[in-house]
């Protein structure tokens, strides 16, 4: 398995322009609310739903970097989008039409980008990009100084 710092450098090769880079700010964790909202419909037992079961399984992916501040950042992160799906009427037709927008919003970043998006080369990217955007928020969660312009 690749170190976080390699996939976080190879995600960022394909995302080096200003406009894909706010649209990936914004449809990142737009696609990862709407896949865990979606998810959320779906009771597996009491208490339960298949999103626990995803948040879950990807939480164990994180641990993996040996990086609990990526542990807890997404820990985090999906508490609060957890918080959210009660208040949300039609929540799965809600995530339904949020991950159609927000991955449209994704691959005009990538046409202005003229780039693939990252998850063609490697299906983990789709994992790596809610960190990614963490990282350009919050530079220290990976372990580096903030750098000029992130």
């Amino acid at each position: 398995m690749k170190r976080l710092e390699t996939y976080l450098s190879e995600y960022a090769e394909s995302h080096q322009n200003p406009v894909n880079i706010k649209l990936h700010n914004l449809c990142v964790p737009a696609i990862m609310w709407s896949l865990l909202g979606f998810a959320y419909t779906f009771g597996l037992t009491e208490g339960l739903t298949l999103a626990h079961a995803i948040t879950f399984a990807a939480l164990v992916y994180y641990a993996f970097f040996e990086n609990v501040r990526v542990v807890l950042a997404m820990t985090a992160m999906t508490l609060v989008m957890f918080a959210t799906f009660p208040w949300i009427p039609q929540l799965r037709w809600v995530s339904l039409f949020v991950f159609v927008l927000a991955w449209i919003g994704q691959f005009y970043g990538h046409k202005v980008e003229g780039k693939k998006p990252s998850f063609f080369q490697d299906l983990l990217f789709l994992l790596i990009g809610p960190v990614w955007v963490l990282s350009k928020l919050f530079p220290a969660l990976i372990g580096r100084p903030p750098t000029p312009g992130s």
